[in-house]
């Protein structure tokens, strides 16, 4: 319960960031069993939980950017060190890349899905609205937040064990992002044989969210018909989002 007593410390002047007490409290729970580790000091997983959208509605609430900071930091020493260890035998620039592919927007959003630190955020009322929770750039800043929690309430070596554990075979992981990296030369790849240079084509069809936060809807084209659609927080996002969802319809031994 000192959980759930932070959580709702009367600093947030009673102002209750989620409806349902008992489901955030029950997922603040199944959050920590995830990730192996009970924080002494519950108050710093609220702060890597909060979005500055709250700031807005609850001046005085905390938020996760300083966390964000340093979380961004300790992950950055934790992966050079282990990329370092598991390929002794690649050059700087390509160690560079990977750790690059490891800790991208796209990469911590997802391994903060599985995680289920999702459905832990402390949002504001018009984020909630127009989608912050699935917003890949919200959930990868969460992911570093909670790498900065972690590393406040305990110590580097703790640390260390928890989010390799969370990434787990780094080679594995390296395999499937590397072969994500690039969806749209992939599809282009694809259709080009058949069909040429100028078959795909890629239209914003819609855009939600606020001004400063944009959530972009991109569908792709291969001639008029519509193969892939997509969102992102800007349109390379969508874009390269689209593509995939063409390369799991389409795919490479799949009619064109």
């Amino acid at each position: 319960m000192a959980l759930l007593a932070a959580t709702t410390h009367v600093s947030w002047r009673g102002v209750r960031a989620c409806d349902h007490w008992s489901e955030m409290h029950s997922a603040l729970d199944q959050l920590q069993a995830r990730i192996g580790y009970t924080f002494r000091d519950p108050t710093l997983l609220r702060s890597a939980l909060t979005h500055t959208s709250l700031a807005a509605e609850i001046p005085d609430a905390d938020n996760n950017q300083r966390l964000e900071f340093l979380g961004d930091a300790v992950l950055q020493i934790l992966l050079a060190d282990a990329l370092f260890h598991v390929f002794p035998q690649e050059r700087e620039g390509v160690l560079s890349k990977r750790r690059a592919l490891l800790v991208n927007e796209a990469f911590l959003a997802g391994l903060t899905k599985e995680i289920g630190a999702d459905a832990c955020l402390f949002l504001g009322k018009s984020e909630e609205k127009y989608g912050g929770r699935n917003r890949p750039s919200l959930l990868g800043d969460a992911f570093e937040a909670i790498v900065g929690a972690l590393y406040l309430d305990s110590d580097l070596p703790t640390t260390r064990r928890i989010v390799m554990a969370l990434y787990g075979d780094l080679l594995a992981r390296l395999l499937t992002t590397e072969a994500d990296d690039n969806p749209k030369g992939r599809l282009q790849e694809l259709v080009q044989p058949l069909h040429g240079n100028t078959a795909l084509s890629y239209d914003v069809v819609g855009i939600a969210g606020e001004d400063h936060a944009p959530e972009y809807e991109v569908a792709v084209f291969l001639f008029d018909r519509r193969v892939g659609t997509g969102r992102g927080t800007s349109k390379k996002l969508a874009e390269e989002s689209a593509a995939r969802a063409a390369l799991a319809t389409l795919g490479p031994s799949k009619s064109f």
